[in-house]
């Protein structure tokens, strides 16, 4: 799932994590990926969280996931500009796994999701 309220940066987003073999759900901030999330059969393995979006941000939405039983599995990563590292102690404290600084190379998404056991370790995109 990738979720950022840039459409350019969900097609640069979803461009990556397809080419590994995920399929992809798209939503514009935190309270349409949680709709979103309502309304699938299956719970994705990932979702690529930017922080800085109307009605429910990042934190918000990492905040929410945890708080749902039915959603505790998902991995989680924040994909954004926020770099001040009390911002970073805060996402990871709250139930992010990792966290990606933008801009970013395809790589370095790759590599987080390796890292976290999501695509097998020296797959380049």
């Amino acid at each position: 799932m990738v979720i950022d309220d840039s459409r350019a940066m969900r097609l640069i987003l979803r461009r990556i994590v397809t080419q590994l073999g995920f399929e992809v759900h798209e939503a514009g901030n935190g309270r349409e990926a949680m709709e979103t999330l309502e309304s699938l059969d299956e719970v994705p393995k990932v979702a690529l969280i930017d922080w800085n979006m109307p009605e429910m941000n990042g934190l918000e939405f990492v905040t929410a996931v945890r708080a749902d039983e039915r959603f505790r599995q998902m991995t989680l990563m924040m994909v954004t500009t926020e770099s001040e590292h009390g911002q970073i102690v805060r996402a990871l404290a709250a139930g992010a796994h990792e966290y990606v600084i933008k801009p970013f190379t395809p790589d370095a998404i790759t590599e987080k999701l390796a890292l976290m056991g999501l695509v097998p370790s020296g797959t380049t995109s």
